[in-house]
């Protein structure tokens, strides 16, 4: 089934990037510190935007967690299940979450970048947020229709 060889694709690049989020994370102190000679800003506010960043990644490493979840339940044909419905919404505290540090970050850092990043991560929290709500509905009819049966 092609759509079978799309979604193994997409939960190849979920793994390279849960994993390679995590390495981010970790090495992050280093980074700082060696983007802090090419950026003054890092430097200066080494410390909070430190801590900032790895908020972030940590709540982007737990998003991408969630969607790997959720992608097992497509590969085994299964994904009108509970445990989707508690993904999405998980997705969509952390995505709000994510905006959070992001506004927070703004008073260290005004960027562009930032800007979008936050309304990006609005839109995603949103979007994950009513989707829970069909998948949840979706959940029931399914239940109802295998009783039925």
């Amino acid at each position: 089934m092609r759509n079978m060889k799309l979604a193994k694709v997409t939960k190849g690049i979920l793994d390279f990037m849960f994993y390679s989020g995590i390495l981010v994370c970790v090495t992050l102190p280093l980074s700082m510190k060696m983007i802090g000679e090419y950026i003054p800003h890092y430097k200066t506010y080494y410390f909070p935007m430190l801590f900032l960043l790895l908020v972030s990644g940590i709540l982007a490493v737990l998003l991408i967690l969630e969607l790997r979840r959720m992608f097992s339940t497509v590969l085994k044909e299964d994904c009108f299940v509970e445990e989707n419905v508690k993904s999405l919404r998980k997705m969509g505290n952390y995505s709000f979450c994510i905006v959070a540090v992001s506004i927070i970050r703004l008073f260290f850092m005004l960027t562009i970048a930032m800007l979008v990043i936050i309304l990006v991560f609005i839109i995603a929290g949103l979007f994950s947020k009513v989707l829970a709500s069909v998948f949840d509905q979706a959940v029931t009819y399914k239940l109802e229709n295998d009783l039925t049966i």
